[in-house]
């Protein structure tokens, strides 16, 4: 038993009242020696927890940081995603610790976060700055029993997660730039990788990689990034509770999963595209060599764009680099 997680559960009771020790002693079949022990050890990570002797316990305050049996003890029972979560303080690549778990045969719902990357990355092989303490910088692990090119659901199904999850704790609303960011006032604050491992017609795993620009100001963007990157509180104007927007990511990330496995794309399809930006917009997008302009209608049924070119055809575009025309 995970005596941190329990305690932290037994804390973060809907009431949040006072938890009684030896109720806690009873529950969790130990000494109330060894729960006073565990309560001193969360105190030292950060954690304010108000004592009485005559009433038990009471969690008054949490850390700007990220502890797996907190996150798990904010999360509900029965879910998929974040039924194992680790933490580190700094990896290379939060995508290759998971596809190496999904290689050793780990069930999916698995979540890796880390409080910095040194080698973070974006799509098409672009970096991604992930400073400690700052954001959000995390991977899923899935196996959904589908054909490869239905793959492309995912990213539009995380992407309408973090939109919600973001509004529900700041109450910011960010806008969709097909394939992969959100967007607020034109600035990047989060991006989605979703990479996989298929034969032709099953899907093995799929890595979706999520990062979030959460506390950043704006001297903490190097070089170019400070012309395209933003982050929640340059738009809120004060710091943001990472753990608990952590939270509700994977809450929403759950969900909306499960509601693709059981058939409910077209839903979120629809959510996907009220809060898409580059829809009725002229668009160029590259794919290798290739450079295709026309007008971002809608999503197809596996969630791939379909442009209207120039030339009246409609293409279905399941990624490339996209920049909007000028209007």
């Amino acid at each position: 038993m995970n005596l941190d997680l329990e305690i932290l559960k037994a804390l973060r009771a809907p009431d949040g009242g006072w938890v009684s020790g030896s109720d806690l002693s009873r529950a969790l079949g130990v000494t109330r020696a060894a729960v006073w022990g565990r309560i001193e050890d969360l105190r030292s990570m950060g954690y304010e927890i108000e004592a009485s002797p005559h009433q038990g316990y009471r969690l008054i305050a949490t850390p700007d940081a990220l502890h797996a049996d907190d996150l798990m003890a904010r999360l509900p029972g029965d879910r998929v995603i974040g039924r194992d979560i680790r933490v580190f303080k700094e990896t290379a690549s939060t995508n290759d610790m998971v596809e190496k778990l999904a290689r050793d045969g780990a069930a999916e719902g698995a979540v890796v976060f880390a409080e910095s990357q040194t080698r973070g990355r974006g799509r098409l092989g672009r970096s991604w700055s992930s400073p400690a303490g700052q954001g959000l910088w995390f991977s899923v692990l899935l196996r959904p029993a589908w054909r490869p090119q239905e793959i492309t659901r995912l990213t539009v199904a995380a992407a309408t997660a973090l939109r919600r999850a973001i509004r529900s704790v700041t109450r910011i609303e960010t806008e969709i730039k097909w394939p992969n960011d959100l967007l607020i006032q034109g600035r990047k604050v989060a991006g989605i990788l979703t990479e996989l491992s298929a034969e032709t017609d099953r899907v093995r795993y799929v890595v979706l990689g999520v990062g979030i620009d959460v506390n950043q100001t704006a001297s903490d963007f190097p070089g170019e990034l400070s012309k395209v990157a933003g982050s929640l509180r340059l738009a809120l104007g004060q710091r943001v509770d990472r753990p608990a927007l952590a939270t509700a990511v994977l809450r929403e990330l759950d969900r909306d999963y499960a509601r693709v496995c059981h058939g409910q794309f077209q839903a979120i399809a629809e959510e996907w595209e009220s809060g898409c930006s580059t829809l009725g917009r002229t668009v160029q997008i590259r794919i290798g060599d290739r450079r295709l302009v026309g007008r971002a209608e809608s999503l197809d049924p596996d969630g791939a764009l379909l442009l209207r070119t120039q030339h009246g055809h409609l293409e279905c575009i399941t990624g490339g680099d996209l920049t909007l025309e000028k209007q």
